[in-house]
């Protein structure tokens, strides 16, 4: 099974080498901090993110705490599921991803390491699984985003849901949704069949947590569906998300993920840079700037790079003259 998986990663990285050439001829054009033209020797930091808000968000305030300390950073956006991104980042296509411990644990370990709950545990953990592929880890910050089991307020009147696993007896007369990938995740649908035995009437492949999900959810196409702890439109139409009672989702800190050889050329003020955005993420903070994206519509450049100059770790862009 390892050396199946290892050859899907390379072959899924190899065709994202297409979509960053496309990505890269639009890239430039997203609002947020401005980023240094690479001088003569310098290699540009390609920092990629994950295909939904919240990952683009870090991508740009790790690369927007680069710009302003003068690293020749860029951002390639949406690139897709960690199964396009991470594998990604270990042939050198990008240099930088915003990881979440837990789930970047579970997929670099190919299973064998099993995150937990424990904040310390798993980040010691992903540094050491990392450190063998030639990655490091930056400061993991306090605020963590993992899965959560989502419900209307209706379906959880009807039932009488309280838990994942009050879900066990209604499960066959309800549409599970979530993104493509979901089935075969271990903190997704794999892993609420294994934990809680769950067993859903079908699966409705949607987004990572995104407008299609939730609007599926709403209009009843789904009757439990997979969000984030983050995502602010839960509160907003006072969405239920279902206790993780048996707990199946584990620590899921925000962390920088780099490639060691970007380090050894640009030395430890790269990591400075990075954790100096990290010690300043809580979930709170997270939550907030995700709703500045999702619920008012910016762009999340033009988020990140107000964030950065607030917390004095960037300057405000220049107006065009």
């Amino acid at each position: 099974m390892a050396d199946k998986t290892g050859r899907r990663q390379v072959a899924a990285a190899v065709g994202l080498a297409c979509v960053m050439a496309c990505a890269a001829c639009t890239a430039s054009g997203a609002p947020g901090p401005p980023a240094p033209a690479a001088g003569p020797g310098q290699a540009v930091i390609t920092v990629g993110s994950f295909d939904f808000p919240e990952s683009i968000l870090l991508a740009y305030l790790y690369a927007g705490a680069l710009s302003a300390r003068g690293y020749p950073a860029r951002v390639l956006p949406d690139l897709g599921p960690r199964e396009l991104v991470d594998p990604a980042l270990m042939t050198g296509l990008v240099q930088l991803v915003p990881e979440y411990t837990g789930s970047a644990l579970d997929f670099v370990s190919l299973g064998r390491a099993h995150a937990t709950a424990s904040v310390a545990a798993t980040a010691r953990a992903l540094e050491a699984a990392l450190a063998e592929r030639g990655m490091i880890t930056g400061r993991p910050a306090a605020a963590q985003d993992g899965n959560a089991v989502v419900v209307t307020a209706a379906t959880a009147a009807r039932y009488r849901l309280q838990a994942i696993s009050d879900l066990a007896s209604v499960a066959p007369r309800l549409v599970f949704g979530g993104p493509p990938e979901c089935p075969e995740r271990p903190y997704c649908l794999l892993g609420l069949r294994q934990a809680y035995r769950l067993r859903f009437r079908a699966f409705a492949a949607l987004d990572a947590g995104g407008p299609l999900t939730r609007q599926a959810l709403e209009s009843g196409d789904v009757g439990a569906a997979l969000l984030f702890t983050t995502d602010p439109a839960i509160r907003a139409r006072h969405l239920v998300v279902l206790a993780d009672n048996r707990d199946l989702q584990p620590a899921e800190n925000v962390v920088p993920v780099l490639r060691r050889a970007a380090l050894d050329r640009y030395g430890t003020g790269l990591l400075a840079a990075l954790d100096a955005v990290s010690a300043r993420l809580s979930t709170p903070v997270l939550a907030a700037l995700d709703a500045q994206v999702e619920l008012d519509g910016l762009a999340p450049g033009a988020v990140a790079g107000g964030w950065l100059h607030a917390q004095g770790l960037a300057r405000p862009a220049r107006r065009a003259s």
